[in-house]
């Protein structure tokens, strides 16, 4: 039966029904906010829902189905409800609401008479952006908001379980997507067992099993988290276990037991952290956390083997855990297990004694001879066991054991497993391999870091060299005794300076670097640090630092000259160059200084340049409040930019220069003896004007000396005995211009 009302809500809007009400926490998969319009105030307003009514189910008889096959020694699914086959979607049932704006929502309820829960597949789950699916109960819990992302992208979902006998499913559709969605259901799972302790307290599994919060799981807090209760087919309880990958990615692999497979395998759900918050006496725990959906990769009854790669990470917010694993054939000393017997919160068993080598239903096992603490039951069934070093080595398959006779129990060995299902865990970390989580903390022993550069301004004017300060720092545990600083401009040659010391952990110490050319134009310094005490660095990040800056080379002077009107406070101004960077600002100035004259003076070279002024008041810089002007020129009188004032809001220019060069400077040469040298050389700087910059280069343009010397110096002594072997060239910058010589070390 379908139904479609138009309704008309002058006070509420979709958005805003849903923005009234106060979420009430409940279990769901992955979902991504929202509320049901069902459960919201405008409710009454919406289309009768259509009711489907599913037949009652024999659960006396069920249950003594599920007591005959418990006792073969086969521990799993736990069944917990029966199936119905199904034929539910958009077209052929449920009611349809047309909103005022045009958006519509579709409702179907679903009834099953007695039932403890309910729960379902979309086998077509198509929903488009901005289409939500919703499920909630006669209590107000509600899964979803559900969209594409919460079945991996796949066309199908399964969803968990919500109690009771009456469920709505709620499709909310904008009115721009109008007929875009596609909703499916083939299957409704009928709940004749108790799952979430309606009708009783938590704990159908036997009374000699432990939850994992008390004392005997306190070694065992990572694995704990990596444990997850599996809904299967729709109809049974497993238990199965996260499993790092040597690559230690986070990719979600599951390890479970064959025999917990079943033909509709994608679309199983998976429940994380379902835990007692308190030893004694057991209390439930957060539902919230399941995934939806996995893919099967490989199998096995050799060894009862399943494994899965979940549709999505569990998010991060679920604190998961990745079990590491062994694939030797050693025996575990001893053994612990982490399960959900009889679907029940998850609980926690251990055995004293050393495995033995077994076999059960034909499968290769690891045979547990006796559980010391707790015990496994059906729905344990797939559940890891984990050895003395808290590596995974195998998965369960059935066994005697229970409360009453608590022995002889059997796991899939995972060393013989390993060569099915090695090409998605790896084979470049040993036989072994630890666990893994989200950020786990990890102790960094090695991180140098660069923190600053200073000593370089944002405006270079004239000068063709720079020598960077740089502030070094040891992030690390150790003290740093060494790293490899490489720096450079962006499309210049690059820098090394070695570095040594002795850094203790958080200190910091500068380091001058030596003088390195510039480009003319923008340019971007770049400093790195690496090799931490000869090592790799573990946090790398923090290794680089970059400074953007503008060198002007050669140089020409332009000035503005801004004549204010009385309202200086109207007035601001820029000029960028060619890639758009501002090398120079001004304003706002004071009121009431009509005819104050602001002269700058800009150091530009060749290229082309963009000068805005703005007024805010909207009239320019003359007339009727004062009398301003401007005008750009450069030394020699060449005007680039001249207005009266009259420019209302703004004005925008751009002028170029072109021709700038150095100045021809008579270049004395250098008299250096003796050259050859063992290294210690006699410079003559009779000749040199001013002030004297030396800088030594080896041949591949790195600069391994750096100095400068008063006003005056005659003669000073360079110094190159611990270099190696080889020719260098000494350049000399005076204020006579530049001269170089070429260098020989004889050693």
């Amino acid at each position: 039966m379908k139904y479609s009302t138009a309704l008309r809500l002058d006070r509420f809007s979709l958005a805003t029904v849903l923005g009234l009400v106060v979420p009430i926490s409940a279990n769901a998969q992955i979902n991504f906010g929202g509320r049901p319009i069902g459960l919201s105030p405008g409710v009454d307003l919406l289309a009768p829902s259509h009711v489907v009514q599913l037949p009652a189910v024999d659960r006396d008889a069920l249950i003594l189905e599920d007591e005959a096959r418990a006792a073969t020694g086969i521990k799993g699914p736990y069944r917990f409800g029966f199936n119905h086959a199904v034929d539910l979607g958009l077209q052929n049932s449920g009611s349809w609401t047309t909103l005022r704006n045009g958006d519509r929502i579709w409702q179907l309820i679903l009834h099953c008479p007695d039932a403890f829960s309910i729960n379902f597949v979309f086998d077509r789950f198509v929903v488009p952006d901005g289409g939500k699916v919703f499920v909630y109960n006669q209590a107000g819990q509600q899964l979803g908001a559900f969209d594409q992302r919460s079945s991996g992208g796949r066309p199908s979902l399964g969803v968990g379980q919500l109690a009771g006998d009456h469920i709505t499913i709620e499709y909310q559709e904008p009115a721009t997507l109008d007929g875009q969605g596609e909703l499916h259901i083939n299957r409704v799972t009928h709940g004749y067992r108790d799952v979430f302790a309606m009708a009783r307290d938590l704990g159908e599994s036997g009374d000699c099993n432990i939850n994992v919060i008390c004392p005997l799981g306190d070694d065992w807090r990572d694995q704990i988290r990596s444990v997850a209760i599996i809904t299967t087919g729709g109809s049974g309880f497993c238990t199965g276990t996260l499993l790092n990958n040597c690559a230690e990615d986070g990719t979600p692999y599951f390890l479970t037991a064959n025999h917990c497979l079943d033909a509709d395998v994608e679309n199983w759900v998976f429940r994380f952290n379902w835990d007692s918050p308190s030893c004694d006496p057991t209390e439930n725990g957060p539902m919230d956390q399941t995934v939806s959906g996995c893919t099967q990769l490989v199998n096995s009854p050799g060894t009862d083997l399943a494994f899965l790669e979940l549709n999505t990470a569990p998010p991060e917010e679920y604190n998961v855990f990745y079990s590491g694993w062994d694939h030797s054939d050693t025996p575990a000393l001893n053994v612990t297990g982490i399960h959900h017997p009889r679907g029940d919160i998850k609980k926690i068993s251990h055995s004293n004694g050393a495995v033995v080598t077994g076999t059960f239903d034909g499968a290769d096992c690891w045979n547990v001879l006796l559980w010391d603490d707790g015990t496994t039951e059906p729905g344990s069934s797939g559940s890891g066991l984990w050895n003395q070093n808290k590596q995974i080595v195998g998965q369960l398959f059935g066994g005697a054991a229970n409360c009453a006779n608590s022995v002889d129990d059997y796991y899939g060995k995972f060393s013989v497993s390993w060569p099915l299902i090695e090409e998605w865990l790896g084979n470049t970390c040993g036989d072994t391999l630890g666990g893994w989580e989200f950020n786990a903390p990890v102790e960094i022993v090695f991180d140098a870091a660069i923190t600053s550069i200073i000593n370089v301004a944002e405006l270079q004017c004239g000068e063709d060299t720079i020598a960077p300060i740089i502030t070094l720092k040891n992030n690390g545990t150790v003290p740093l005794t060494s790293a490899m600083i490489t720096y450079g401009m962006d499309g210049g040659p690059s820098f090394m300076e070695p570095w040594t010391g002795n850094l203790l952990p958080g200190q910091t110490v500068t380091v001058v670097l030596p003088a390195i050319p510039l480009l003319s134009g923008e340019n971007l310094l770049t400093v790195n640090c690496s090799a931490p005490n000869g090592g790799a660095d573990q946090e790398p990040l923090n290794d680089t630092w970059t400074f953007t800056f503008t060198a002007s080379i050669p140089t020409a002077f332009v000035n503005l000259i801004l004549t204010l009107d009385n309202y200086g406070s109207d007035v601001t101004w820029d000029l960028q160059g060619e890639t758009g960077t501002t090398l120079y600002e001004g304003g706002p100035y004071p009121d009431f200084d009509n005819g104050v004259v602001d002269s700058v003076a800009f150091c530009l070279t060749n290229g082309c340049y963009t000068f805005t002024i703005n007024d805010f008041f909207g009239n320019g810089i003359c007339c009727d409040d004062g009398d301003g002007a401007l005008v750009i020129r450069d030394e020699f009188g060449t005007v680039y930019l001249e207005s009266d004032g009259q420019y209302g809001e703004g004005l925008t220019s751009e002028f170029c220069l072109a021709g700038v060069s150095v100045p021809e400077r008579a270049t004395p040469s250098i008299r250096v003896v003796p050259n050859p040298s063992t290294g210690l050389f006699r410079m003559d700087l009779s000749k040199m004007e001013g002030p004297v910059r030396i800088s030594v280069a080896d041949l591949v343009g790195r600069i391994i000396k750096n100095s400068s010397l008063i006003n005056g110096t005659a003669s000073a002594l360079l110094d190159l005995s611990d270099e190696p072997s080889g020719a260098y060239v000494l350049v000399i910058d005076h204020a006579g211009g530049r001269a170089a010589q070429r260098l020989v070390v004889e050693h």
